[in-house]
């Protein structure tokens, strides 16, 4: 269920809760009431405020335990021989937000005020005023009202103390797989694939010092071992790459684009609109999509020259990467790892991600991304 319908449906709830409440009240007052005098529409008045404002309770708890502790008070002494009901609602709301002390010293005053709004209803004497009272605001069910709030947060906090924990293992568990993958790796094929390209070299070396032709599968054979060592430490470094260390995102962009300056390709980068606090994986997923474009136009697109431009929306982030390479229309692109792994991390973000060749010749990856703005 969404957000938004949840919150839809506890309001109809609450609303409906307050008017009961209220015509619980009501009803209570006008069974003991024969009179319509203007004291008497007056505390009608408080009866139906005490019990409608109990639907703002999830939202401001306190105030509504103020209004209808005031409420209740007017009405006593209105002489409205009423039980506190929405005031105990009320008690029941703020303890269950968490506001302990400001209900039991709120409770206290009540305790001392309704013998005196009894009293100054000029209806009873000293005694009948504190039985009245008594009779209006039971301190056992007062009790209860605080104890049933108290018990429900104390619940809530423990549930959510739960899924926290059953993030953080399922977090850490991913870590560690994925730092045991990363050291099978390292151990199986980085020394093999070095020991290739190691070999590799010294051959085409041997042969040109010779004079010799060096042959074509030769120079194959260097040039993959150097492609499987770069894809190789670019695959680890992923893996390794864990929130405890610090983390790339868009402050680090622009020495993405001054790197690839410094292998001869001519990048430009423009971030456009208002810059603002972003959350980390967005952040994060921004620097991956640059970084693996701009490697990618690096190895295989021939291109001179790449621009960067990030448009910071006030509720996404747009990016957009063009080279000048050799891509057309008609050169479908293979979907690589690097490409497949861009996608995931938009996709898992709630945003999309387009990367194709340009008819007018060169290669566009577009991202868009969305920016959470709920508090």
């Amino acid at each position: 269920m969404s957000t938004g319908r949840f919150g839809v449906r506890a309001a109809v709830r609450d609303w409906a809760i307050a008017a009961c409440v209220a015509a619980a009240l009501l009803v209570t007052g006008l069974s003991g009431q024969s009179s319509a005098t203007n004291l008497d529409l007056f505390g009608y008045a408080l009866l139906v405020a005490g019990g409608l404002v109990l639907a703002a309770r999830r939202r401001a708890p306190v105030v509504v335990l103020a209004v209808t502790g005031l409420c209740a008070v007017g009405y006593q002494a209105a002489g409205f021989d009423v039980p506190a009901v929405a005031y105990l609602f009320a008690v029941y709301a703020a303890v269950r937000a968490g506001h302990r002390v400001i209900t039991v010293a709120a409770s206290v005053v009540m305790l001392a005020a309704l013998p005196l709004a009894a009293l100054a209803s000029g209806l009873h004497d000293t005694g009948q005023a504190f039985a009245q009272a008594r009779g209006a605001l039971e301190l056992a069910w007062l009790i209860a009202a605080g104890a049933a709030g108290e018990a429900l947060r104390q619940a809530e906090r423990r549930a959510e103390e739960a899924e926290r924990t059953r993030e953080e293992t399922a977090r850490h568990r991913a870590d560690e797989e994925r730092l045991h993958i990363a050291r099978e790796l390292h151990d199986s094929l980085t020394h093999q694939i070095s020991i290739i390209k190691v070999q590799a070299e010294v051959a085409v070396h041997v042969a040109r010092r010779r004079g010799e032709q060096v042959p074509e599968a030769l120079l194959a054979i260097r040039e993959a071992g150097r492609e499987a060592a770069r894809e190789l430490r670019a695959t680890l470094e992923a893996l390794r790459d864990d929130d405890t260390s610090p983390p790339h995102g868009l402050d680090d962009v622009p020495a993405l684009v001054e790197r690839a300056r410094t292998i001869g390709l001519d990048a430009t980068l423009t971030i456009e609109g208002q810059r603002h606090d972003v959350p980390a994986a967005v952040s994060r997923t921004v620097y991956r999509i640059v970084q693996e474009s701009l490697t990618n136009v690096a190895r295989h697109a021939a291109a001179a020259t790449a621009s960067v431009r990030i448009d910071c929306r006030p509720d996404a982030l747009a990016i957009r990467i063009d080279d000048d390479g050799k891509a057309t229309p008609d050169t479908a692109p293979v979907p690589g790892v690097g490409l497949l792994g861009m996608r995931e991390r938009v996709t898992a973000l709630g945003g999309h991600l387009r990367a194709e060749p340009r008819s007018e010749g060169g290669f566009t990856v577009q991202a868009e991304l969305p920016v959470d703005r709920m508090p």
